[in-house]
């Protein structure tokens, strides 16, 4: 009887294990935390020199949300870069730093950054590695010093376990600092839009007519500045704005050369719906402002750009039919999963 119970027993396990066996292994799908779409251009900065790890991606996610980076601990990157508004300050024309100090400009958006070799609205930094430091050291921002930042890390027992999961030592370094949170921001692609869903052809790609229209009358008239899947051509360039306030001087801070007076990076227009206040100073607060100046308000100054001056004519020919289409197609470029990824808060 024992035998008998034993056997069955075993035969059981052994009939599972045959079953199990017969079942085709199911591998584990590697963690894909970074990946070009396939209607982007391929990216430009050097994967190769700084390659992407879920435990450098984590350590620069905890790094972009802690405050110790700023003097006296009290802003984070997060405060002026917030997940839900494209990593903007949302509703803030110029940014509030430190002992809620103004800043000079609006906070661009943080998306995309592996597509981008010049940063900030004057391109004054050329690698993304190094964009944290004009943060942390601006006296308006968070008014530290890096190296201060790097000793503070070193003190908190929580960091060097984190850098030895990410680098392979608990050695906290400025470099390893900047490059951990690199990746973090790398991983920050919004590409899941309706509009590149239809331009991929996957579910839930639907664009109605008057989006399509929308579509059709920006290629014609937007296009020239905001080209192709990135929506900018990053360059830089003078949209024309009424010259007031501090008098910015925009790309001309960096070269110091005349013809750069007034000029600032052309903005990538995904999640557009998400990041007003728009233009460097965060002056026009709608999309319905942005488009009536551009088809009626802008100011013939100093290195105005060509496609804003043509045939004696200043700014862009919109009726109000197209400035509504145009709007309705920009809606579509709002990346619902890119905004609320849990991934990245």
């Amino acid at each position: 009887m024992y035998t008998t119970t034993i056997s069955k027993r075993w035969g059981g396990v052994l009939c599972l294990l045959l079953m199990a066996g017969c079942v085709p292994k199911q591998e584990a799908e590697p963690e894909r935390l970074f990946a070009v779409p396939a209607n982007f251009p391929q990216p430009v900065y050097a994967l190769d020199k700084n390659q992407i790890t879920s435990a450098g991606v984590l350590l620069g996610r905890t790094l972009f949300n802690d405050s110790n980076l700023s003097r006296d601990g009290s802003i984070a990157c997060s405060e002026c870069h917030q997940q839900a508004y494209a990593f903007t300050h949302h509703q803030h024309d110029l940014s509030h730093g430190i002992d809620n100090r103004l800043g000079e400009r609006n906070s661009l958006p943080l998306q995309n950054l592996a597509w981008s070799t010049q940063f900030f609205w004057d391109g004054g930094v050329h690698d993304l590695d190094l964009t944290p430091i004009t943060a942390i050291e601006n006296p308006l921002e968070m008014d530290e010093t890096t190296t201060n930042v790097v000793q503070k890390l070193r003190n908190n027992p929580k960091y060097p376990p984190m850098f030895k999961a990410a680098f392979g030592t608990d050695e906290v370094s400025g470099t390893r600092f900047l490059q951990a949170l690199s990746q973090f921001m790398l991983t920050l692609v919004s590409a899941n839009s309706r509009y590149d869903k239809w331009v991929r052809k996957e579910p839930g790609g639907m664009l109605t007519p008057d989006e399509q229209a929308g579509l059709a009358v920006f290629r014609t008239k937007c296009s020239g500045c905001h080209a192709g899947e990135l929506f900018t051509d990053n360059s830089f360039r003078n949209n024309g704005l009424y010259i007031q306030g501090s008098r910015d001087l925009g790309r001309a801070r960096v070269t110091e050369r005349a013809e750069d007076r007034y000029k600032f990076k052309v903005p990538s227009l995904r999640n557009v719906e998400k990041t007003l206040p728009y233009m460097h100073d965060g002056r026009f607060y709608s999309l319905s402002a942005v488009l009536d100046y551009y088809a009626g308000n802008v100011q013939n100054t100093e290195n105005l750009d060509p496609l804003l001056k043509q045939n004696g004519r200043l700014g862009i020919a919109l009726t109000d039919v197209e400035k509504q289409q145009i709007i309705a197609f920009l809606k579509t470029l709002t990346d619902e999963e890119f905004l609320k990824n849990p991934q990245f808060n």
